[in-house]
């Protein structure tokens, strides 16, 4: 009982930091005087952040791109691990084996680059959420999901009352994919939501980028402006410097609420569906 106590506190601690922090006087955060409660109460932070429009069309483009993003990988992965789990699909095994390759080996960053660019995708949404649609390691699981829980007598008493196998699939294989579908859902949407990486590398129009790459641009522009302002008058440079400090905290929280307020209402099905695929004995 101590050690998972100590464990949910050295989770949800730096969080909680992190809120009180983006609220407090950033002298006092760096003279160590926050730890339970803020200290010099100031929302300056948030109204920069709120009132800064990128910031609203970063956020509409990630929850556009989460969305878009998140149902093709849950779409093609469902189906891709009910076909893998077919023992009638021809050539499975090899398949199989070429997508495990993956795993182990990777193109690199210019022949992907490369490929999105001779695809036409630069510069569009596509180039964010279709490269990294499909997650190996999820098709394998749910591979395994279906091969579990769908016997082949299930589809043999299916195809015996005249269901195709587009019919099973839909009115059999997803209604029981549930625990399945919600855990795939949550691991793409957190990595969709997360991601930045792909927009900074396929996207050159700003009004395209994802909030978080809209935040790290933020970032980089305060740091800046922070060491420009050491050449003006010290009160300014202060000021600036106080400035990029809460507005880096508020972004932290204004960037995660959204996953961690999506969560609670998901947890019943994330934790069915991380056994997915146990081996009973």
């Amino acid at each position: 009982m101590v050690l998972l106590s100590a464990a949910c506190l050295a989770i949800i601690y730096p969080l909680y930091f992190i809120l009180i922090a983006s609220v407090s006087d950033p002298a006092a955060v760096a003279g160590g005087r926050v730890w339970l409660r803020p200290e010099g109460l100031t929302f300056d932070g948030y109204a920069r952040i709120m009132s800064d429009p990128a910031i609203w069309q970063g956020f509409g483009n990630s929850v556009l791109y989460t969305a878009v993003g998140t149902a093709i990988s849950v779409a093609i992965i469902v189906a891709g691990g009910y076909a893998l789990s077919r023992k009638d699909l021809p050539a499975r095994r090899t398949i199989t084996f070429l997508l495990v390759i993956t795993l182990f080996f990777d193109g690199g960053m210019i022949p992907r680059y490369l490929v999105v660019q001779e695809l036409g995708l630069l510069n569009t949404m596509w180039a964010v959420v279709l490269p990294g649609a499909v997650g190996v390691w999820n098709l394998i699981i749910a591979k395994s999901f279906f091969q579990v829980t769908m016997p082949d007598e299930l589809r043999e008493a299916a195809q015996l009352d005249g269901a195709s196998d587009f019919r099973f699939f839909f009115t059999v294989a997803v209604p029981l994919a549930k625990s399945l579908i919600v855990l795939m859902t949550m691991i793409h949407m957190v990595a969709n939501w997360n991601a930045f990486f792909d927009a900074l590398i396929y996207l050159n129009d700003a009004s395209k980028y994802p909030l978080q790459l809209v935040l790290r641009n933020i970032l980089i522009q305060s740091d800046i402006s922070s060491t420009g302002a050491m050449s003006g008058d010290l009160a300014s440079y202060a000021e600036t410097a106080r400035v990029a400090e809460l507005v880096k905290y508020g972004m932290i929280v204004f960037s995660t609420f959204p996953i961690l307020a999506a969560v609670p209402f998901l947890q019943k099905h994330f934790t069915k569906g991380a056994m997915l695929g146990a081996v009973k004995n």
